[in-house]
């Protein structure tokens, strides 16, 4: 039978979702585990894949288990697993639903900070700008929705079936006093570095030194830059993923602000 699990991860100490040799993911961590409890070995489908230190508020897997899962299932699996990676909810599933190929909506925030803070290092990047031009970068991050193409915003295009992303929301949130930042964002789909690379030159625009205009060139040129500005995958967070059948609220979120907290700007 195929079960969904909802999870969330703090990704700071792993080599980002995706199994690699030589490198500690957060998907080898659970395959390990699941294959632990059951002792046989177990492979799961993750509905995407995060960067090293990515974290991630809301990410979906599937895997297929030949029994039925008892009621105490989440609470064995939670014991086992490490405490930066819990599972929420696990579903069962009445087919051969995908978390990947299935995900008609991704939401990502990048949170970043503009004093230094030893308690925000792993949550939040650090980014020492005074004197944001918040008005400014507003007018970037409205741009979004309105081209189709990242290519200039992907650090390896060619290594694509194309490029186009349907973008459809881009927010800049501020805190009351001005020293926590968030931006939002929600595609179909994301190219690698993507929303790293938009940051990094959102960045630029808040500190004076990228125009609006050289911003949007990038989306109407599709002129990949001659040098990549990558902002760190610290405070980039997976914060949503929609399914047609399965729309869950985030069970979690970056701690230092509910919601509310957090003005438009």
């Amino acid at each position: 039978m195929r079960y969904f699990f909802h999870i969330g991860y703090n990704g700071h100490v792993y080599n980002g979702w995706q199994r690699h040799p030589k490198a500690h993911s957060i998907q080898q961590v659970i395959e390990d585990s699941l294959s632990k409890i059951f002792k046989m070995p177990l492979s799961v489908i993750g509905c995407g894949r995060t960067d090293t230190k990515v974290h991630a508020s809301q990410f979906f897997f599937h895997v297929d288990i030949d029994r039925p899962l008892n009621a105490d299932f989440l609470f064995i699996i939670n014991k086992v697993l490490p405490h930066n990676i819990a599972i929420f909810d696990i579903i069962p599933m009445d087919g051969k639903q995908h978390a990947r190929f299935d995900a008609v909506q991704r939401k990502y925030d990048y949170y970043w900070h503009n004093y230094k803070d030893p308690f925000l290092r792993q949550l939040s990047s650090y980014y020492p700008i005074t004197d944001i031009n918040l008005t400014e970068m507003k007018k970037a991050v409205e741009l979004l929705p309105k081209y189709k193409d990242y290519r200039a915003f992907c650090t390896t295009p060619d290594k694509n079936e194309h490029t186009l992303c349907n973008v459809m929301e881009a927010k800049l949130y501020r805190s009351a006093n001005n020293e926590h930042f968030r931006f939002h964002i929600a595609s179909n789909r994301f190219l690698s570095k993507m929303i790293r690379l938009i940051v990094g030159k959102l960045l630029k625009i808040g500190a004076n030194e990228l125009s609006v205009a050289e911003f949007e060139h990038h989306l109407i040129s599709k002129e990949i830059p001659s040098q990549f500005e990558v902002a760190s995958p610290t405070g980039l967070y997976l914060s949503k993923v929609t399914y047609p059948y399965l729309n869950l609220p985030a069970k979690t979120a970056f701690g230092g602000f509910t919601q509310s907290e957090w003005i438009e700007v």
